[in-house]
């Protein structure tokens, strides 16, 4: 049993003896503010006094004097107007630590029952180069993956390319009006991406069904069209496109270490669209409207189209091919589609539909974000052509400022700390690409950021760079002390927590399981970033303070090498389960 869990069945026995009503009292618990007032706090005797009628403080003071948890409750104090705090026992902590450093998953227990989780993140459209607004996806979706995968979920990632949609039309009447054969040649991704912003310049208006008044508009919608009745000149182009497209997209991936179970875009359920319209009309959800089909969900609100006037299919039929297929395919229990806030009337029509059409007993959740935002703080788009980096020119420069970093952190003889000078180039590549993610995911999944560079890679305070850097610094301890790492992983006996210091970093990692458990349930990756800067301040205090090598007796020196021990694991687990890697020396 978990410790908030054991906490709230203690607080719900001490609230039963005293004669009050039973509640929920889980939610109740949380961790303290100020460590000099316990580990955690109780704040539902106010509600309960609300009910009761009597002073918040009283309810506290008889609650605390039944609250039974001798073997892990050192002190349970009343503060203020009817707070218990709670001082954890140092003993039972200590033994706490001890199973959790002999444990491979730092005391995470696996989930039982496992859930199936299909996970729809990145999503780009493919004739278009990643930029920073397709960032925030792609390592969001690659984070609760990681997390969901960490708990023990089965976890299946697709990336649903937007291969298919109106861009192509765009893009082909581009190809065939506006080309640049030699732009082409030498940068084929480039030029689609130009050709793709040059047309949508010469709509008059933004995107609608009433093509009679803007003929690009139409003439784009022809060409989309024409692509999914099987066209012979523009299937052929589209298919020489994919293969250039894919690989230009894959080496982001790489870098970026993202790795996806499926790769399905549009195209994919292009052959089950009409099978899709077919069944919503038999079913009555779809009716035809002056020559389109569309599901009218409320009174007063524009119908989702899954068919146009000109034959072609929507977005909205794609999708919910696409949860069929993941239905009957994968029969997951959640399907998430990590996408950002701007799309959230979509996946409200989607949802609705879907769950009337299909009944599945899937879960369906919108995972939102908010916008990466441009100098104008207005959202980053490719159609209006904003002057705004790649995906590769970020990481390219984050690179280069973490080897600029690295040189000048360098020693007196020229040498860049611990790290040969032949793994400086890699060393900068994890070191960048790190900050970058980090910096993204620290963020509030959920609320907007202006793109700034020097915040992007920034290397110091609450920084994947300082995590990186604490985890380096953390083991050459144990070279410089030339100890055999399995030996004295099997040989660790107790952990004092006997200071300040230590128990402080204790608590910290004992917090492992709360924060990542925290993050599975929320689905918000800044849960951990939270996380590693409250343990990496604790070991920063610790290391100042508690001698480690120097330690005044053996026992003490291995029982804080242990902590130290711990504190690595953690850092580099809780790193990797937001997509950055560490380097053992820096």
């Amino acid at each position: 049993m978990q410790l908030l869990s054991k906490l709230a069945v203690g607080i719900t026995q001490a609230i039963n003896r005293c004669g009050f009503p039973n509640k929920d009292l889980e939610g109740q618990i949380r961790q303290v503010a100020d460590a000099k007032f316990g580990d955690y706090q109780f704040n539902g005797a106010m509600g309960l006094a609300k009910e009761l009628g009597l002073p918040p403080r009283e309810v506290a003071v008889r609650i605390a004097e039944h609250l039974s948890l001798p073997d892990i409750l050192a002190t349970v104090e009343v503060a203020g107007p009817g707070f218990l705090n709670l001082r954890l026992r140092n003993d039972w902590l200590s033994s706490q630590l001890q199973t959790m450093g002999a444990s491979d998953c730092l005391g995470v227990g696996r989930a039982n029952p496992p859930l199936t989780y299909v996970i729809d993140f990145s999503s780009p459209n493919v004739a278009k180069p990643m930029h920073v607004g397709h960032l925030r996806s792609t390592i969001i979706g690659d984070s609760i993956a990681r997390v969901l995968r960490f708990l023990g979920h089965k976890v299946i990632t697709d990336n649903h390319l937007g291969d298919w949609g109106t861009q192509f039309g765009i893009i082909l009447h581009g190809f065939k009006n506006q080309l640049n054969q030699e732009n082409f040649a030498k940068d084929p991704v480039g030029e689609l991406a130009r050709l793709y912003v040059e047309v949508r310049k010469q709509f008059k208006t933004e995107e609608s069904e009433d093509q009679t008044t803007d003929p690009v508009q139409e003439a784009c919608r022809n060409e989309t069209a024409k692509l999914h009745h099987g066209d012979e000149e523009n299937r052929r182009l589209w298919q020489q496109f994919m293969p250039l497209c894919l690989k230009e997209i894959q080496k982001v991936y790489d870098r970026l270490d993202i790795h996806f179970d499926h790769t399905h875009g549009e195209s994919h359920y292009q052959p089950f669209l009409h099978g899709v319209v077919e069944s919503l009309e038999k079913q009555g959800l779809a009716v035809e409207t002056d020559g389109a089909m569309g599901v009218f969900l409320k009174e007063g609100q524009p119908p989702a189209l899954v068919r146009k006037r000109d034959g072609a299919f929507t977005y909205m039929t794609t999708d919910l091919a696409t949860i069929q297929s993941r239905v009957q395919e994968n029969d997951p229990a959640h399907i998430l589609y990590v996408v950002d806030s701007r799309q959230a009337f979509h996946f409200q029509q989607l949802f609705e539909i879907a769950r009337t059409w299909l009944k599945p007993k899937a879960q369906l959740h919108h995972v939102s974000f908010g916008s990466v935002l441009g100098p104008d703080r207005r959202p980053i788009k490719t159609r209006s052509g904003d002057a705004v980096a790649s995906l590769d020119q970020l990481l390219d420069e984050a690179t280069r400022l973490a080897r600029e970093v690295n040189q000048s952190n360098s020693q007196p003889d020229g040498s860049s700390g611990e790290a040969p000078e032949e793994d400086a180039a890699g060393d900068a590549e994890v070191i960048g690409i790190g900050a970058v993610k980090y910096a993204d995911l620290s963020q509030n999944r959920t609320s907007d950021y202006v793109f700034n560079w020097e915040k992007m890679v920034a290397m110091d305070g609450n920084t994947a760079t300082y995590m990186q850097y604490a985890y380096a610094r953390n083991r050459s301890i144990f070279r410089k002390g030339g100890i055999d790492m399995e030996k004295f992983r099997i040989d660790l006996r107790s952990i004092s927590l006997e200071t300040a210091e230590e128990r402080q970093l204790g608590m910290q990692l004992f917090r492992f399981l709360e924060a990542v458990q925290h993050a599975g349930v929320d689905y918000r990756p800044n849960v951990l970033t939270s996380y590693l800067w409250d343990l990496a301040k604790a070991y920063s205090i610790f290391f100042q303070n508690c001698p480690v090598l120097k330690a005044e007796s053996e026992a003490l020196k291995m029982s804080r090498l242990g902590l130290c021990d711990l504190t690595a694991r953690v850092l580099k687990t809780t790193l990797d389960l937001l997509g950055i890697r560490v380097l053992e020396k820096m």
